[in-house]
Parts: structure tokens; sequence; C-alpha cells
């Protein structure tokens, strides 16, 4: 055997054994999808201008207390809309000091005008594009790690795509779907807000909002609370009008746990940060006999009176079971989303249909297989082994390549693997034929190989790569199905003009080799 037969062999040992190891045992190694394992998929959207109207309250407390500070008592800080507020109460010849000492040194990002005795101060387009990018990363990385203490075993969660504000979930083999539903969809968003001043809950909305009417409209709004019985079954609503400025929200919250109340009922303990502790200090002491509404995902829990100042912890009550207030402490303790969610989609897929799927993708794969061994063999004799060899070596390197790169294996991923066994035989149909018509033009068996394989050369590397093209198209604007077909389809492609072209070329090298004149090849 000469150097070059056994260099390439070298080469195609390597390949395969790699491939090998890499995709042994495939039940360990390869990682199934949602619509062949089951599981939940869900798409959610992340309410962006939930943090913008978060960060605006931030900077508007953060102000007021630094304008106290600096002696000018007569300010009043109101919001003027999501990313802006006004300052009234400022002498003019205090406009450096906020605009130089206040926003260029603290809050970054932020623009002022006097416009006649008013400070307009507004958030820059840059600044307003980062929050929203910060807050759906933190989004996602949440609820990575509400998943991850849920116990779900490997998870996909990703953005849609570049820029976007939606987040993929994909949860395989999730057993108890109506629970991590839950815990996905109670975003914790979690507020603290001042109740009108003098006024309790209200039977009706329109009571409430008759008590926000006028003056105090721009600056309240109407939130509901369910009332409910002892078997958590909503019997009831009430309604608050409470300021649209926040205390403080979940981004101060540092942790929070199982506690028990004075009746031994399940309440959610929790302890802030050191500056929302501060924060949250200064307006209860502030605030004595005022109502103080905890407000979770858009809703009123409770809206306790403030009987003294609160610093850095306390308690959520609320007519919870012990499970409820568990994955509550879990959903905060593993970070309160910056922004709220909406869920664009969801589907769920029991395991048992998984399997099925399983089963018909095994099935499907082996009647194709089956026939296109039978079809090389009647069609090419003992040359058709070549292929049939090629072909069983192109489904060990799909195999192989998905489990080095981690791939999830899907239902369109297994068409796409029957589809690559079609196109395997696709490229030896076609050196076939070429050799074929070497040797009825009179080509000795040798030089017919080297002809048949360099003159079908370019016909197969053109079909090869505009497939190779739609499948990087599908792959980059496909969804998760269409992707997985994509990838095996790409990686398909790629095993089959090695195993044709380098394998096949080897074996034909190798056994032309053996003799000095070959006067008949079984093709």
């Amino acid at each position: 055997m000469d150097r070059s037969l056994i260099s390439r062999l070298i080469v195609i040992l390597v390949v395969v054994v790699a491939a090998s190891v890499w995709a042994y045992p495939p039940k360990d190694k390869i990682k199934l999808g949602l619509d062949l394992r089951g599981g939940m998929h869900m798409v959610l959207q992340v309410e962006t201008d939930d943090a913008i109207r978060a960060e605006t309250d931030n900077v508007m407390n953060g102000l007021q207390r630094d304008l106290e500070e600096a002696d000018i008592i007569d300010a009043v800080v109101e919001r003027s809309g999501d990313s802006s507020f006004e300052v009234t109460g400022v002498p003019a010849d205090r406009d450096n000091f906020i605009e130089d000492d206040l926003l260029d040194r603290y809050y970054v990002g932020w623009t002022m005008r006097r416009l006649g005795d008013r400070l307009q101060i507004e958030l820059s387009d840059q600044e307003a594009k980062n929050i929203r990018e910060l807050a759906v990363n933190q989004a996602r990385e949440t609820i990575r790690n509400r998943v991850d203490a849920f116990g779900v075993a490997e998870p996909i969660i990703h953005r849609e795509g570049l820029g976007s504000d939606r987040i993929v979930v994909q949860l395989p083999g999730v057993d108890d779907p109506d629970r991590i539903r839950n815990l996905i969809k109670n975003t914790a968003f979690l507020e603290f807000r001042l109740t009108k001043a003098n006024t309790s809950a209200f039977a009706s909305e329109q009571q409430a909002l008759d008590a926000i009417r006028g003056a105090d409209e721009s600056q309240h709004e109407v939130m509901r609370e369910d009332l409910r019985d002892e078997n958590q079954v909503i019997v009831g609503q009430q309604f608050w009008a409470v300021e649209k400025r926040r205390v403080i929200t979940g981004r101060d919250l540092k942790t929070a746990r199982l506690t028990n109340g004075d009746f031994n009922e399940p309440e959610v303990g929790f302890y802030l940060t050191s500056e929302g502790g501060k924060k949250f200090g200064d307006v209860t002491a502030n605030s004595i006999g005022r109502g103080l509404a905890i407000v979770l995902d858009g809703t009123v829990i409770s809206a306790p009176v403030i009987r003294a100042r609160i610093t850095d912890q306390g308690v959520i009550q609320g007519q919870y079971t012990v499970q409820q207030v568990q994955d509550l402490v879990t959903v905060l303790r593993s970070g309160a989303l910056p922004a709220g969610l909406t869920n664009l989609e969801e589907r769920s897929v029991g395991p048992t249909l998984g399997r099925d799927s399983i089963l018909k993708g095994q099935k499907a794969g082996m009647i194709g297989f089956a026939l296109v061994i039978v079809t090389m063999l009647v069609v090419y004799k003992l040359s058709g082994l070549i292929a049939v060899l090629a072909l069983m070596l192109n489904v060990v390197l799909v195999f192989g390549v998905l489990s080095m790169f981690n791939a999830t294996l899907t239902l369109p991923g297994i068409a796409g693997i029957v589809l690559t066994i079609g196109m395997a035989v696709d490229a030896n149909v076609l050196i076939f034929e070429r050799i074929r018509e070497e040797l009825r033009s009179g080509r000795t068996v040798k030089s017919a190989v080297v002809a048949g394989f360099g003159k079908a050369l370019s016909s197969i590397v053109d079909a090869n790569a505009t497939t190779m093209i739609a499948a990087i198209f599908l792959f980059m604007f496909g969804t998760g199905p269409i992707r997985g077909f994509a990838v095996t389809l790409s990686v398909g492609i790629l095993a089959s003009l090695f195993t044709a072209v380098f394998v096949g070329r080897w074996v034909f090298d190798f056994q032309t080799s053996r003799r000095s004149r070959i006067d008949k090849l079984s093709i």
C-alpha cells in the first residue's frame, strides 16, 4: 500500500473513531427536543416599558432625597411620562448644581432643560435602549435561575433573535407542567406603592377612579385586589387608589424566605439591600398612617397601614398555601424580574407522544436505509457495497457531530437525517454513472475510476452547495423545529461529501492498487 493510501486511511480512521466516541452511547449523548422527549415550549415577551418606569421612579426618589439634603426644601418631583419627570420649586441659580453635580455624576443618561419655573428631566434614547436591553438579559437570567431552582434538566432558554424583546423557553421532560407554568408566569414583578392619602379599599373600580379625578389623576392609578376564600377561590374584588411612583421594587430585594405569622399561617419574609432599606425607611417614616400597597405582577396582594418606620425587612401576607409561598419565595430569591412578562405562545408535548415520534422516526429511517441498500446492490452490484459503507459512515458522522456540538435532535431533525440518507447515495450515483460511461467509452478500470470521480465532483459540489445555502437560510430565519431540520441537513451534507468523495475514492483506489491490471469492475 503506497503512502498516499496510508495517509488517507489514517484521516478516515481518526474521523470515524472520533465521531463514534462522541456519539456512543447515543441514548446518553444525543439530546432530544420537546417533540421527542416531551415537555413545554413558551415564548415570553418582556414588557421593557416597566423597566423604564421603574428606573424613572428610582431617579425621582433619589433626586428628591438629594435636593432635600442640599437644602432645596421647596423642590417637588413629579412624573410627567414613562421616561420623564418635572421638578418645581428650584431656584434658577441652582440649575448648575442639579445638572453638573447630580445628573452628570450620579444619574448618567438623563438630560435637563428649564421651562419657566419648571425643570424637565428626560431619559436619553441611548440610555433607554440600554435599559431595555439590560431588562431582557436580566429577565432571561432570572427565568433560568427559577427553572434551575425547580430542577428542570437541560433547559433551553434564549432570546428569539438579536435585539428582540422575546425569550424562548423550552423545558424537556417536565412532569408537572401546571406548577412550572405558574412558576414562570408568576413574573414576581414586586412593587411597593403608597395608597392615596385618607383612602382605603373601594368596593368598585368606578369609586376608586372618582377618588383620583382632578389634580390627583396624573399621579395616581387604580389597582385591583382579589379576595379569596380559605380554598383560594376568588370570591370578590376590591380596588385601591395608589400612587404611580414606586417606593421600592424587586430590584431592591436582597432575599426572601418562608416565615409563619401570628396564627402559624405561611408568609413571605423579605430583606432589602442597604440602598433599598434606606429608601424604604425614608418613605415609611414620612407616611405613618397611610396604606402601603404590596403589588405583585400588577395586582395588589395586601395594603397594610404603616404603623412605624420600616427599614430593611418586612413580610408579605396573604391567603396563601405553603406551596404557593414556597414558589413565591423561589421566584423572589432567584431574582425579581426587572419588567413584566407577556405569554405569547405556549404548547406542551406529552412524553407518550414523544416516544411514539421516536419510534416512527426510527422506523422511517430503517425502511429508508434498507431500501437504499437494496437499490444500490441491485443497480451497482458489488460497487454498491461501497455506497452502503459510505452511507453507514455518514450516519455515524452525523450523530457524532450533533453530540460534539451539543445539538438537540427534533422530529424535523430526524426528517433531515432520513433526507440525508437519500442525498448521501446521490453523490455515489453520480460517480458510479460517470465511471460506467468511461468504461463504455473504452477506458481501463483505473483511468475510468479517476475520470469518474474527477468529472462528477463539480456536479456533486454544485448540488450540495445549493442545498447547503438553503439550509443556512432555514437556520438563520427559522424557529426551533425548522432550525433542527436545518442543522441535521447541513451536517448530513458535509458528511455525505466526505464519505462519498473521500472515503469512496479511497476504497476504489485501494481495490485497484492490489493488482497491476484490472480488466473488469463489478458496477
